[in-house]
């Protein structure tokens, strides 16, 4: 008996693929809309305050983009097209852009020409593992004014002042037993610790600005994945201090918090602006940084000010023996009559 040859027909084989990627591809993507839409919905109903819906809530700017994906893949490729797939993906690819678009919009706030400014600049050290001699020379090179650092132990402030942060930064309010601490480039005044219930005391103090008194909270809060529910009375805690700073108060430092959590939303509400969205640069990411496999996700570290005050410019910069990023903001003061 000869051997028989049966050929499948090119176009039988297409179908065959094309079945098969089918019955693959479309569960993939349905499971992509299914995480977008519960992220969509935690968003709109401010379900991350106090749940640990508040560790994934940090990725929601990510869903978005994976929507947008989604949506492209079903109406280009012929084996996923499918009528109900590409409806609910423009669906939340239009409600997630919707919620993220404002914040890369900058806003019209002209600085009056003259106006003070001060460049400030926050890190979370790492514990104090952030290498000295590479922050005094962003210190130096950014002309910083006034520096928060958070997670500094004695050790490292030490480490800072052997590298020669003294010198530029003579004037400083220090409470590694507490956490945070400020620097200043001006002399510094009312300085202390918050009263407020977080789970460590804030740092705080004031300098002058063109004459006028700029008060700043170096912040550290709680993380949501050790306890949602003691972040949120961080962050209720910080919209309180906030609501009775005035106009020209500056909170800036690790919130473990992004623009799309409920509580930050609640922090801004109580008078504060983020300058990267004040800028139009509304998806920085601070952390994790220097890890070689996995690049930074989310940005956790922010500079707030109220309304007496603008931004100019901001910036991030990766320093070693830290797995955050610093913030550099130059921020202007508005005349008084334009602060209301």
């Amino acid at each position: 008996m000869k051997d028989t040859v049966v050929e499948v027909p090119r176009a039988g084989r297409r179908s065959t693929r094309g079945r098969r990627g089918r019955r693959w591809g479309l569960p993939v993507c349905g499971v992509v809309l299914a995480t977008s839409a519960a992220l969509l919905l935690v968003r709109l109903t401010g379900a991350d305050a106090g749940t640990p819906l508040a560790v994934p809530m940090a990725l929601f700017p990510c869903s978005a983009v994976l929507s947008v994906l989604v949506l492209g893949v079903t109406a280009a490729v012929p084996a996923l097209r499918s009528r109900g797939a590409v409806a609910v993906a423009a669906f939340l690819a239009v409600s997630h852009l919707a919620l993220l678009l404002p914040r890369f919009t900058a806003e019209d706030r002209p600085v009056p020409p003259g106006s003070a400014t001060l460049r400030v600049a926050t890190l979370n050290t790492g514990r104090g593992g952030a290498d000295p001699h590479a922050l005094v020379e962003l210190v130096r090179r950014e002309r910083i004014d006034v520096l928060a650092l958070e997670e500094l132990p004695s050790g490292g402030a030490a480490a800072l002042d052997r590298a020669g942060l003294q010198a530029l930064l003579p004037h400083r309010e220090l409470h590694p037993e507490y956490d945070s601490s400020l620097y200043s480039r001006r002399p510094l005044s009312h300085g202390g610790t918050t009263r407020a219930d977080t789970a460590w005391p804030q740092t705080t103090a004031e300098t002058t600005v063109g004459g006028r008194a700029v008060r700043f909270v170096a912040v550290h809060t709680y993380y949501p994945l050790g306890d949602a529910g003691r972040w949120t009375r961080d962050m209720t805690a910080l919209a309180s201090l906030a609501r009775r700073g005035g106009s020209d108060t500056v909170f800036l430092g690790d919130f473990n918090a992004t623009l799309d959590h409920a509580p930050m939303r609640t922090l801004l509400a109580a008078g504060l602006t983020d300058t990267h969205a004040e800028l139009g640069r509304g998806w920085v990411r601070t952390w994790p940084a220097g890890h070689t496999l996995v690049p930074p996700l989310v940005q956790l570290d922010h500079v707030l000010h109220g309304p007496g005050l603008a931004g100019v410019s901001v910036g991030e910069h990766t320093l070693p023996g830290t797995d955050h990023r610093a913030v550099v903001a130059e921020l202007a003061l508005l005349p008084t009559d334009r602060t209301g």
